[in-house]
């Protein structure tokens, strides 16, 4: 079954979502954070996948507290990225009870850095995000293109010990991000590494194309606004469900 990562994006300790994942432009949602993780708790989220959207420009930890307060409010497995770009604020986070480290850019900059973390911390907590367009990745949010093809990058990875490859991939406009099951396949028959697929999930079709692939290694996968704009059949029960409920708290973690 494919494992679904409901996304939980910060900005200023506030719930957004990015616009085709530019920091500057974003949907508020006036839920804050840490009750939104509640809410994706209670219908039944098995982990999530926090990004510091306020990390990204910067590269280093803002929200800490808000991820904090998320570990704490929830008993499922987080995972957070977002501008990571220094062994302290990893080593910081996995000590506040984050389960997994998602980091980018410093990957690719820095591969001693990546093997460290994976001989520190162990394959499990450490994965790496890849964002591609044209044949080629990209990083620092998108604004720069290196000459190396998303395998030849997971291949070299791949030797330093990671085994989890978050994937997203940009339309031919270079702007959108679109689900791509071929390339997601590809990937992962080619290089043996789990994949998690990231972007442009608009609805449960997008999710069963991807189900249809699970048997290759594209186990996972990241949804965002599809979610939060109920984009799903069955949010519509959650919702009457939830318009009942005084409390989010606790009770709610099933």
């Amino acid at each position: 079954m494919l494992l679904i990562f409901p996304s939980i994006e910060i900005r200023r300790g506030q719930c957004v979502q990015l616009v085709h994942g530019d920091p500057g432009s974003e949907n508020l949602y006036s839920i804050d954070p840490v009750k939104m993780a509640i809410l994706w708790r209670g219908e039944n989220a098995k982990t999530l996948h926090i990004v510091d959207v306020d990390g990204v420009k910067t590269g280093t930890v803002h929200n800490w507290d808000t991820i904090e307060n998320i570990v704490k409010a929830v008993d499922i497995p987080i995972q957070v990225g977002g501008g990571l770009r220094t062994y302290e604020d990893i080593k910081s986070l996995i000590e506040k009870g984050v389960y997994r480290i998602v980091i980018g850019t410093i990957a690719v900059q820095d591969k001693d850095l990546v093997e460290k973390l994976i001989q520190d911390f162990g394959a499990r907590k450490i994965a790496i995000s890849i964002e591609a367009h044209d044949g080629k990745i990209r990083t620092d949010g998108g604004k720069k293109v290196h000459d190396i093809s998303p395998l030849t990058f997971v291949l070299q990875m791949k030797k330093l010990g990671v085994s989890r490859i978050m994937y997203s991939e940009f339309a031919p406009d270079g702007v959108t991000k679109i689900s791509n099951p071929e390339s997601l396949k590809e990937l992962a028959t080619r290089s043996g590494v789990r994949i998690t697929a990231q972007g442009g999930i608009k609805g449960y079709r997008d999710l069963l194309r991807l189900q249809e692939i699970e048997k290759f290694g594209v186990d996972s996968v990241i949804v965002g606004k599809a979610l939060y704009e109920n984009k799903f059949p069955c949010q519509t029960l959650w919702r009457l469900n939830e318009k009942e409920l005084t409390d989010l708290g606790p009770t709610r973690r099933i």
